[in-house]
């Protein structure tokens, strides 16, 4: 097939994923921040949404301060952000349009229908919508597209590389809400089975729609560690990173044998398949998952590069931002210690 039909096909499935997990993404952060803070700025739950997607010295550059309102509407609705929400959908909306002719007519009519009803979403009318039901609805629609394309298209190279798109967007989504959430609201290792924790890795569970899946496989309170074995490890759930990886391979085994980006995918697939969970701990989660994100960045880059696809320019990886982030949290943390601290006080008198 022509490199020109498989990058449309590709980058459409991807952007649809996109779409969806920067819904979830911002739903976490939403869930979270209804949760009681003990005082702590509200800015806490929206930077790492910023941070985890690459997004925040852009955002920087056009808002003063990090707000709810202000996250969500750039974000979710803001044309002049490549990964929002509005950005994103009339990508795979152009991309569907360039192969209409390919495509299955339920696929681009239910592509086109979304597109058409975004238009007119303003930020006030999203307030008056309420913004869960927005998640909700982005949601959906990505899961009406998915299933739509399962459904109707032939399972052809085109089809593969439709779920090539998907895999390869949804397990670099998993591990960037999974280390941000982490990383930086909860950067001590020794914390990770505290109580406190309990209702942040609820959000976390059910912004990945994994809430059930986790008490049917663990029958058990939420515990930190079993949550990320659940989004890491467990093949049995379909947006853990293992089940993504198995994908890919089989995917790029059928497409590109002996290729570089089939090499890549199997050794991270391997890695996924027989690694256990108290290795990801021992060695730090944070540190699994950035690799992850990058290795996983390498495959991207060797797809486009086996079959003439154009480059990503959307999501980045935050390493240095999420360090940065960390760090800071740390020496804010350590002067509030020390100025409640009165023997401290009286050693520096």
């Amino acid at each position: 097939m022509l490199s020109r039909t498989a990058d449309n096909l590709y980058w459409m499935t991807r952007y649809v994923e996109r779409a969806e997990n920067m819904a979830r993404i911002l739903d976490v952060s939403y869930r979270m921040s209804q949760l009681p803070r003990n005082g702590t700025d509200a800015a806490v739950e929206w930077e790492p949404a910023l941070i985890i997607s690459g997004q925040k010295p852009a955002f920087e550059t056009r808002f003063e301060e990090i707000t709810a309102g202000n996250v969500i509407a750039y974000m979710a609705l803001d044309p002049e952000n490549p990964s929002s929400i509005v950005s994103t959908l009339h990508a795979a909306r152009e991309n569907a349009r360039a192969e209409r002719f390919v495509l299955p007519q339920e696929m681009f009519e239910g592509l086109n229908a979304t597109w058409l009803e975004l238009q007119s979403l303003s930020y006030a009318r999203l307030v008056d919508w309420g913004f869960r039901e927005f998640f909700e609805w982005v949601k959906e629609r990505s899961h009406q597209f998915l299933g739509t394309t399962i459904g109707t298209m032939l399972q052809t190279d085109g089809f593969h590389f439709t779920r090539l798109g998907t895999f390869i967007e949804r397990a670099d989504n998993t591990a960037r809400l999974l280390d941000v959430k982490y990383h930086v609201l909860m950067p001590d290792e020794n914390r990770l089975d505290e109580a406190v924790d309990y209702y942040q890795w609820g959000a976390v569970l059910r912004a990945m729609s994994a809430l059930k899946a986790y008490r049917m496989v663990y029958r058990d309170t939420i515990k930190p560690r079993q949550v990320i074995d659940l989004l890491t490890l467990k093949r049995e759930f379909p947006r853990s990173l293992h089940l993504c990886y198995e994908s890919l391979h089989d995917l790029l085994e059928h497409l590109a044998p002996g290729a570089e980006c089939t090499r890549l995918t199997g050794e991270m697939h391997a890695k996924l398949r027989y690694g256990r969970i108290q290795d990801i701990t021992r060695r730090g989660l944070h540190r699994f998952l950035t690799d992850f994100i990058t290795h996983n960045a390498a495959v991207s880059a060797e797809i486009g590069r086996t079959f003439h696809l154009v480059a990503d320019i959307g999501v980045q990886t935050p390493v240095k931002e999420i360090k940065e982030a960390k760090e800071a949290k740390r020496a804010d943390d350590g002067a509030e210690a020390e100025e409640a601290d009165p023997v401290q006080q009286q050693q520096r008198q």
